[in-house]
């Protein structure tokens, strides 16, 4: 793969897997299944170790979750719930070990402790304690943020209402609220007897009781609790993993088993294996394992990346399969014009759950596999979801078998589709005449991440789209006064009424002031996700002073442009697309008319450390002595600076350690103040 293959295929995976977290998160639509999932996820990580100057904030290991929906009130986490990486392979464990030690300053044969524990497949869930009570319960959410579970997690009968007179005054368990396959399927039968709908699997079950907005429902769900981590807790409270949770069992919480202590690649090994042939009889579901550095103060050392500890990964289990026939590939439409393959499948049960589409990605795709339409092909899924073709039988062909063609014009409008040199993707050329593309980014600014604007869902944009109500995203917000002068209006339409009418123009007006971060994630940016959005919004403030740099920066030589390149993880390929945008008479039409209707209030970095190197930009360079460079750059984020690989006027410290090279010179000579390792540290302890 040459360089310019490699940028290429990081922007569409980056992308793709951004479409997918949403589908997920923020949609509870997922189209893909876990194992196709993970596969792109593990194909971007290759990617990302090869050329690591590609990554950047759009990656996956940037992002955690989503959005919590709006049906419950929101919580703040104290303490950020992340999410954990995942291995596959035996290599890929393999390296997760030779990682960490490397942190460390260990050498590969040094003994390192593991601990290992089932990973339960369920909903994430914070539990806090205070004076001994149970006082909140809340989801994941995006990390950051989440739903107030606490009336409904009171009537799980794992979940303690009060601790021992031991236990600190303030604490957080984090686990896993999950049902059992027994009570699933007993709850299932229920269901299908009162004729209401079934759940899928024991996971989806578990989510859907616990956000229940009536807790009488919850309380008739069988739900269960495994703690297995802590949030905010007083600093001595253990020294190791293996403690805590011998205290939370201690303080009445259940633990995941069998677990156990390892010390090498070889046990870790043969604990997974063990541990997977278990699984059959084991009364949960379990999706992998989960392994930890047991020592605490390793833990802390080795930090966070932005999605997940450093110190934890988990090692997911092979993906079930079955054999089915592939009836039809038909072709969507997203927003930014990319034209997607979709399987249509015969119906096929796939570890328990019927499927019958499957996500074919591109035309490269299609032909990679072979596959023709009527073609016996393999599937397989891990998770509630659509699954992944992985393989065609071509013995089963009887000449029956029809190949596909890919279309060179758009489905929806007619437009050319074009595929640029160099890309994996075949576009739609029809950008704003093209009704999908319009739908889509109209869908996309409403989601839960942007304005989450509660009422305007699929089916009502495509009506307002069709009704040439809304062909811009300022048209929801004159909506209100356009209807007064319809005839005849929406309250008067099939399926409308006035309720309906006042709550869909409340929950606009409710929208009318949004953060910044979220006003630059709704705008559909190609490569600008959430975690981009947040650090422009940090970067540049206000809409007034990103617009007037994006001017300024359409001169690649400007002082603009290289401001804009010193956002963390900001590389070319984003600021093309940032540009480009920018560049767009359209939309700084869009932007104009957004404005005459919104207040758009600045974003607020969370978790803002009182640091004396809180919000100051430092540049490592050298061989640092007394840690890794990894682990000096690690502690830096975590004391609130903003760590860059380049030296500019803006630059507030240069940390130089032996053998600093042009960086250092450069420091010097636009008088940046440099500090030796000892200095710094010094500065920072």
């Amino acid at each position: 793969m040459t360089l310019e293959e490699a940028r290429v295929r990081h922007k569409k995976l980056v992308q793709v897997i951004q479409d997918h977290d949403c589908l997920y998160y923020q949609k509870d639509q997922p189209v893909i299944s876990d194992a196709e999932y993970d596969s792109l996820r593990q194909e971007l990580e290759r990617l990302e170790a090869e050329y690591p100057f590609l990554i950047t904030s759009e990656s996956p290991t940037q992002k955690i979750g989503a959005e919590p929906s709006s049906g419950f009130k929101k919580v703040k986490h104290a303490v950020p719930m992340l999410s954990l990486s995942n291995v596959f392979e035996d290599g890929g464990l393999h390296d997760f070990i030779v990682r960490v030690k490397r942190f460390l300053g260990l050498n590969e044969q040094d003994s390192l402790t593991f601990i290992a524990e089932p990973k339960i497949d369920g909903l994430s869930c914070s539990l806090r304690y205070e004076n001994k009570k149970l006082v909140m319960a809340a989801t994941r959410g995006d990390g950051a943020e989440g739903e107030d579970i606490t009336a409904n997690v009171r009537t799980i009968k794992d979940v303690p209402q009060q601790l021992p007179e031991d236990a600190p005054d303030i604490f957080e368990v984090r686990g896993e609220i999950y049902m059992r396959r027994d009570e699933f399927a007993a709850l299932n039968e229920r269901l299908a007897a009162d004729g209401k709908k079934i759940f899928a699997n024991p996971r989806n079950a578990a989510a859907g009781s616990v956000r229940q907005l009536n807790v009488e429902i919850t309380k008739t769900r069988p739900l269960h609790f495994f703690g297995y981590a802590l949030g905010v807790v007083k600093r001595d409270f253990a020294e190791t993993q293996q403690e805590i949770r011998e205290k939370l069992k201690k303080f009445g919480f259940q633990e995941a088993e069998p677990s156990g202590l390892f010390d090498s690649f070889d046990d870790i090994l043969g604990y997974y294996h063990a541990v997977g042939a278990l699984r059959p009889e084991l009364p949960y579901d379990i999706d992998g394992v989960v392994y930890k550095v047991n020592r605490l103060d390793f833990q802390e050392r080795l930090g966070f990346v932005s999605r997940a500890p450093r110190w934890a990964t988990a090692h997911k289990f092979p993906a079930e399969q079955a054999i089915t026939i592939l009836n039809n590939i038909e072709i969507q439409v997203g927003r930014t014009g990319a034209l997607t393959p979709v399987a249509r499948l015969e119906p096929v049960t796939v570890g328990g759950v019927v499927v019958s589409n499957a996500t074919l990605h591109n035309e490269d795709e299609i032909v990679r596999l072979g596959v023709k339409i009527g073609d016996h092909v393999v599937v397989q899924r891990a998770g509630d979801v659509i699954p992944q073709i992985v393989q065609v039988l071509t013995e089963k062909r009887t000449g029956q078998e029809r190949e596909f063609s890919f279309p060179a014009t758009c489905p929806v409008c007619g437009s050319l589709a074009i595929r640029e040199e160099g890309e994996v993707v075949r576009r739609c050329t029809g950008g704003l005449i093209c009704a999908e593309q319009a739908v889509e980014r109209l869908k996309h600014f409403v989601s839960r991440s942007a304005f989450d604007i509660e009422g305007l869902g699929d089916k009502i944009i495509h009506l307002f789209r069709e009704k040439g109500l809304v062909k811009t995203p300022a048209d929801i917000f004159r909506l209100e006064q356009i209807n007064k002068t319809m005839t005849p209006p929406l309250q008067e339409w099939e399926g409308w009424g006035d309720k309906s009418v006042e709550n869909l123009f409340d929950s606009i007006n409710a929208r009318r002031t949004i953060i910044f971060n979220r006003f630059i994630y709704a705008l559909g940016i190609r490569q600008v996700g959430e975690a981009t959005a947040k650090r422009l919004a940090a970067h540049y403030g206000s809409l007034v002073q990103m617009k007037e740099a994006m001017v300024a920066a359409q001169d690649r030589d400007s002082e603009a442009y290289g401001d804009l390149l010193s956002i963390g993880d900001i590389g070319p390929g984003v600021a093309d697309e940032l540009l480009g945008f920018f560049a767009e008479a359209h939309n700084l039409e869009v932007l104009a008319a957004l404005e005459k209707e919104l207040e758009i209030m600045p974003y607020e970095v969370p978790y803002k450390v009182d640091s004396p190197v809180s919000g100051k930009t430092v540049v490592f360079t050298g061989t640092l002595t007394q840690m890794t460079r990894d682990e000096a750059k690690a502690r830096a984020e975590a004391l609130g600076a903003k760590i860059s690989g380049s030296v500019s006027k803006k630059t507030d410290y240069v940390v130089a350690g032996a053998d600093a090279g042009s960086k250092l010179k450069k420091a010097e000579e636009l008088g940046v103040m440099v500090l030796s390792e000892s200095e710094w540290l010094e500065l920072t302890t």
